[in-house]
């Protein structure tokens, strides 16, 4: 096993569900490796697994790719949800800042609040991270000061890999807004826009992290 702190050559990436990563998958030209616990793919110096939905799926997973492979970084990859009208659906954005809406940290008894390491020159964001999943329009609009994005994973990929040590990146595209959030129409918009962002982060973002 690597050194996590270390890191190895290659690069991890964690998605929550098969269908925010078949695109990467198949851009990538990665291969199935493993079903359990957590299904993983890799190649051409990537490995993916996919975690699936919520903070302890993602956390677990996230803990697991590294302390399994040492990978040299991490990139949580997928869909969110925009809190306001101001991002178009497909948009594909650079995560700085996760906050944990149903997290409170006792010192300040406020949400939790998580730093991260961006790359230059892309749209940078702040998501707000939670269990429950954020369709309804009031609590977007609650959430809106304090983020433009929202997730189920995020916060829990940047706080496995701070707690390991190992470099983390948090990518996402908008997969619904405050007039989208009906659940089968968010899959649609999934499904329409997941090609655009597999290209974006095979061909904007991957280099970077050479």
């Amino acid at each position: 096993m690597n050194d996590p702190a270390t890191g190895g050559g290659m690069i991890g990436l964690v998605a929550a569900t098969h269908l925010e990563a078949e695109e990467i998958i198949s851009i990538l030209d990665l291969r199935a490796v493993q079903r359990e616990p957590f299904p993983v793919f890799e190649g051409r110096g990537m490995r993916l697994i996919i975690s699936g939905i919520g903070k302890a799926n993602a956390a677990m997973a996230s803990a697991y790719l590294i302390l399994k492979g040492g990978p040299r970084c991490v990139c949580n990859l997928g869909a969110a949800g925009a809190t306001g009208d101001c991002r178009a659906l497909g948009e594909c954005l650079h995560v700085s800042r996760v906050l944990e809406p149903d997290r409170i940290d006792p010192a300040t008894a406020r949400p939790r609040v998580h730093d991260i390491e961006t790359l230059e020159g892309f749209t940078t964001v702040s998501l707000a991270t939670q269990d429950s999943p954020v369709v309804d329009i009031d609590q977007r609009r609650m959430l809106a000061p304090v983020a433009e994005l929202v997730d189920m994973e995020a916060a829990a990929v940047t706080q496995a890999c701070h707690r390991l040590r190992v470099r983390c990146h948090v990518f996402k595209f908008v997969s619904d807004t405050p007039v989208h959030g009906d659940v089968g129409l968010i899959r649609e918009n999934i499904l329409t826009h997941r090609a655009g962002f597999a290209r974006f982060f095979a061909c904007q973002v991957r280099p970077r992290l050479v």
